[in-house]
């Protein structure tokens, strides 16, 4: 019974403490649920196919200097015969984020689209860093989600029922005609939240993995995982570069060489350099909306020679369990794995899970309305209002 009692009050004051962080994180989850296919719908994202070879990247990216001066380009990603190819400028210090739609045959400019003011980009700010600084903020929505996660543990061990009729009023909302307002939203959260608390500890812990370092390579090495789950740049040559072994245009070559080994991608990206010994990064995304299924692979600037990384982002047919895991991450934590029905079921559940703190705080609201009423002194038993 003490226990019990410790859960309570565990369960309420993590809850009135956390709860407004919840929904937000919760809210602006939600809300990007359906990004891809919203953003998607703009008509500057398709071009009309045609049967001739598509620019090179040294030939767009060439425009995007033009376009975008003084910023520094990140990838050049490909989106097949019949979309346009994006310019990805990114930076930090200044920070900016600019991404640039060409038509891949032309090199015809569709759109410059600023991320820095783009409605989803606002909304992940806020899923990720509640619209603070990252150093701030980050912490902030991880230790807020680590809260809930002890919330949801400590919900279901005050609201299990004693004995069988407990256990039936659990199974299902029991509405009449009539059922008055209280009971319906004692309910929505006891009942409801019982129903949705799996998914909220999946969401939770897959949300973890962003938040703490410490968390994620807990989570990694559980799995059985062995790599590094940092990305770091790839080295070229360690100890300098070698003039002799010098290519042309390695860019060009890298992307005509991932376009004949995957010609049926989704997409590729390909990434250009900027030191003397970075390599060049390219991936290739096989299956549209499959992110977890990327093929990362990194190519020597000097000799286009493969080089083989020992982290997760490698290529798919190395990864195991674990590396699978933690690339499947996002598309866990968004529904996407399950394409778009898991969308909108992590939509909805997302909303439902908003719900809670707002519902559990009308719960606590009324309980401490009702005891301040019964406490409150009568007249006779307080004189001359002498009561303090």
């Amino acid at each position: 019974m003490r226990m019990r009692k410790l859960f309570h009050k565990l369960h309420l004051w993590l809850g009135l403490a956390s709860g407004l962080l919840v929904f937000i994180i919760a809210v602006t989850g939600s809300l990007y649920a359906f990004q891809e296919e919203i953003t998607g719908i703009g008509r500057y994202h398709y071009v009309e196919k045609r049967n001739e070879a598509l620019m090179l990247p040294t030939a767009l990216s060439n425009v995007g200097e033009k376009i975008v001066p003084g910023k520094e380009l990140h990838a050049v990603k490909y989106n097949g015969k019949s979309k346009a190819a994006e310019l990805i400028f990114f930076g930090y210090n200044p920070n900016y984020y600019v991404i640039a739609y060409l038509n891949p045959y032309t090199g015809e400019v569709q759109k410059v689209k600023d991320m820095n003011r783009d409605f989803f980009r606002f909304i992940l700010q806020g899923h990720y860093y509640l619209w603070l600084p990252p150093q701030i903020g980050r912490p902030l929505v991880a230790s807020s989600t680590l809260l809930f996660i002890i919330i949801l543990f400590t919900g279901i061990i005050i609201w299990i029922p004693r004995n069988r009729k407990g256990l039936k009023n659990l199974i299902w909302f029991r509405w009449k005609k009539g059922t008055r307002w209280p009971r319906i939203n004692r309910d929505l959260h006891v009942v409801g939240g019982l129903y949705v608390t799996l998914f909220a500890l999946i969401f939770a812990i897959t949300g973890l993995v962003w938040g703490f370092e410490w968390f994620a390579n807990l989570y990694y090495k559980s799995a059985g995982g062995e790599k590094s789950l940092a990305y770091t740049e790839v080295i070229s040559y360690p100890q300098g570069r070698d003039d002799t072994l010098s290519v042309s245009e390695p860019l060009d070559k890298v992307w005509m060489l991932m376009q004949h080994e995957y010609p049926d991608a989704a997409s590729i990206e390909v990434h250009p350099v900027h030191s003397d010994t970075a390599s060049i990064a390219a991936n290739a995304n096989q299956s549209d909306g499959k992110y977890w299924k990327t093929d990362y692979r990194y190519f020597n600037q000097y000799t286009l020679d493969e080089i083989t990384t020992y982290n997760i982002y490698g290529q798919f047919k190395d990864a195991d369990f674990a590396d699978k895991l933690m690339r499947m991450n996002y598309e866990i934590h968004t529904g996407a794995i399950l394409g778009l029905p898991g969308k909108i079921f992590a939509f909805m559940m997302s909303l439902f899970i908003a719900s809670l703190p707002v519902t559990g705080f009308i719960l606590w609201w009324k309980k401490r309305k009702k005891r301040s009423h019964f406490s409150e002194p009568s007249a006779d038993r307080c004189p001359l209002n002498r009561c303090p």
